[in-house]
C-alpha cells in the first residue's frame, strides 16, 4: 500500500504540498484495526465526562466562577475533557506513532533521499496528528450539545480552538519524542501527560489551588488550552484572557515545530 503512495511523493510544488504527502502517505497506510485504537482515544475522555461530570456533578451541584458566573458542574468539566482529548488524540500520533517511524522504521530516512526536508517531515506529521485530535474534538463537541452542555453555536466556535490546541501538544509532542532514547523514556511523558490532565484546572478552577501552586497550574499548555475551550464553551466572555491563551498555544506550536525540525536534521542528517 505504501508503495502505492510514493509516485505521489515525486511530484513537488513545494513545501506545502511536500508537507501534505507525509500526511498522504500516513493516510494511505492506515489499516482496519487502528480505527479501534482512535475509537478508543475518544471513548476515554466521555467516560470521564459521564462519571464525573455527570456522576460526581451531582453531588457538587452548580459551581461560581471567579468571574461570578454560576454554571452546572457537568459544563464546567466537559471543555476541560474536549481539551484533553484533543491533547490525546494529537500526542499519540506525534509521539508513539512518530518516534517508532523514525527511530525504528527508519521511515523518514527514505523520505529523505527525496526532496522532502526534515521540517516538512514534521509539518506534514503534524497535519496527520491533526486529523485524529480534530476526529476526536468534533465528536466529542456533538456529546457535550447532545447533552445540552453547550450550544452549537458555541460549539462551532470551540472547534478551531480544540484544533489549535492538538497542534501545540502534537508539535510539542514531537519535539519531546526527538529526545526520547527508547519506548521506556516515554513513561515520563505518560507521568507528565496524566499529571497535566488532573491539575490544569480539569475539575476545579485554578483559584482553589494554593496560591504558591497556582502559578505552576496557569503556565502550563493544558490549563490555557481549558480556558480557551472553557471561555468559549460557557460564555465568559473574557476577550483578552482568550487573546492571551491563543498567543500561548500558537507560541508552543512554533517552538515545537522549529525544535522538532532541527532536532530531525541533526538526527536524520548526518
Amino acid at each position: 500500500m505504501v508503495a502505492l503512495v510514493l509516485p505521489r511523493l515525486i511530484s513537488f510544488e513545494g513545501p506545502v504540498r511536500r508537507s501534505m504527502s507525509v500526511a498522504e502517505r500516513n493516510a494511505a497506510a492506515l489499516r482496519s484495526a487502528y480505527w479501534l485504537v482512535m475509537i478508543s482515544g475518544f471513548v476515554e475522555p466521555v467516560v470521564y465526562l459521564l462519571s464525573i461530570g455527570i456522576g460526581v456533578g451531582g453531588l457538587v451541584g452548580d459551581l461560581t466562577l471567579p468571574s461570578g458566573a454560576v454554571v452546572d458542574y457537568a459544563a464546567f468539566v466537559a471543555p476541560a475533557m474536549l481539551a484533553s482529548a484533543a491533547m490525546s488524540g494529537a500526542l499519540a500520533e506525534a509521539t508513539f506513532n512518530f518516534f517508532g517511524k523514525m527511530k525504528y522504521m527508519r521511515l523518514y530516512e527514505g523520505m529523505l533521499a527525496t526532496p522532502v526536508r526534515p521540517f516538512e517531515i514534521a509539518l506534514g506529521e503534524l497535519a496527520w496528528a491533526m486529523v485524529r485530535g480534530s476526529l476526536y474534538s468534533a465528536a466529542f463537541l456533538v456529546v457535550m450539545v447532545a447533552l445540552d452542555l453547550t450550544t452549537v453555536g458555541r460549539a462551532l466556535l470551540a472547534f478551531p480552538a480544540a484544533v489549535l490546541v492538538g497542534f501545540a501538544f502534537g508539535s510539542l509532542g514531537m519535539a519531546f519524542s526527538t529526545f526520547m532514547r527508547s519506548w521506556q523514556d516515554f513513561d515520563l511523558m505518560g507521568s507528565a501527560q496524566f499529571a497535566l490532565f488532573l491539575f490544569s484546572g480539569t475539575f476545579v478552577p485554578a483559584e482553589s489551588y494554593h496560591p504558591a501552586l497556582r502559578w505552576l497550574v496557569e503556565v502550563t499548555p493544558l490549563y490555557r488550552a481549558v480556558d480557551l475551550i472553557r471561555g468559549i464553551s460557557i460564555g465568559t466572555d473574557e476577550v483578552l484572557g482568550g487573546l492571551i491563551d491563543v498567543g500561548y498555544l500558537l507560541l508552543v506550536t512554533a517552538a515545537g515545530l522549529v525544535i522538532a525540525g532541527r532536532r530531525m536534521t541533526t538526527l536524520l542528517c548526518k
